[in-house]
């Protein structure tokens, strides 16, 4: 298993593409705690995901991502129940379609607060449990394809995966040395709730844009950024691996 004996981190864990890439780490030997949004919301994953897999080691935890001293804490707490701390995926974010003349400064902030700044206390607080440790580690965050075609409107999502891009190659190259591999994930369409809120018509206008005729599974996320984490791939970092169907090519 490629994972066998890691303990992860998976920020908006509890749904989605989230959930997905927790089943994938389970499924390949990690031991793995979940952040939500609510504490009830992580406990609920959890129930799930031992039910679904009974020998799993799983944790649920929730905590303000937005807040560094709260995440610091946060996840120095969850390698100590853990027994250490090898991987992070910040994958908890938020989109925001409003047209530009509609956008108000409370929902653009909101949306670089959760895209960005928790992505920022993601990295710190991992590297520097990794850190002390003296192991290394991997940190993967969940960006996007609009990061680099940007969408119609809702401004400010495609604007915080840019920053989180830049964030990757940057602190890839700050971390290396310490045996951290930073990387990134960017899907196109994928099946969640997010596609969900888009309509019919324009759900099926993307459809026919997509070379392999389909959208995305989150099982497929996961897969990618199981794959990513492979310490197999230990000279790997700094990457962004878009994964669309085809749509960039």
């Amino acid at each position: 298993m490629l994972l066998e004996g890691k303990k992860a981190i998976i920020t908006g864990g509890t749904r989605g593409i989230g959930y997905a890439i927790a089943c994938r780490f389970i499924e390949e030997g990690a031991a793995v705690t979940v952040f939500g949004s609510r504490q009830e919301t992580a406990d609920t994953a959890v129930e799930k995901l031992t039910a679904a897999y009974p020998d799993a080691k799983v944790w649920g935890r929730s905590c303000d991502l937005t807040s560094l001293e709260a995440v610091t804490e946060a996840f120095t707490q969850t390698a100590a129940d853990m027994g250490g701390l090898d991987t992070v995926v910040n994958n908890a974010g938020i989109s925001q379609r409003s047209p530009l003349l509609d956008y108000t400064a409370e929902e653009f902030a909101k949306v670089m607060d959760l895209n960005v700044v928790a992505v920022f206390n993601g990295h710190q607080a991992a590297a520097k449990i990794m850190t002390e440790a003296g192991h290394g580690g991997t940190i993967t965050t969940t960006s996007s394809m609009v990061a680099k075609y940007g969408q119609p409107s809702g401004v400010g999502y495609p604007t915080s995966k840019f920053a989180v891009n830049g964030m990757v190659q940057s602190l890839s190259r700050e971390l290396a040395p310490m045996g951290i591999r930073v990387n990134a994930v960017a899907p196109g369409f994928v099946e969640t709730e997010m596609l969900d809120h888009i309509p019919q018509e324009q759900r099926e206008g993307y459809l026919k844009s997509v070379p392999m005729g389909r959208f995305a599974k989150p099982e497929e996320v996961g897969d990618a950024v199981c794959t990513l984490c492979d310490p197999t791939l230990s000279y790997l970092t700094g990457q962004t691996l878009i994964l669309d169907g085809g749509l960039s090519l």
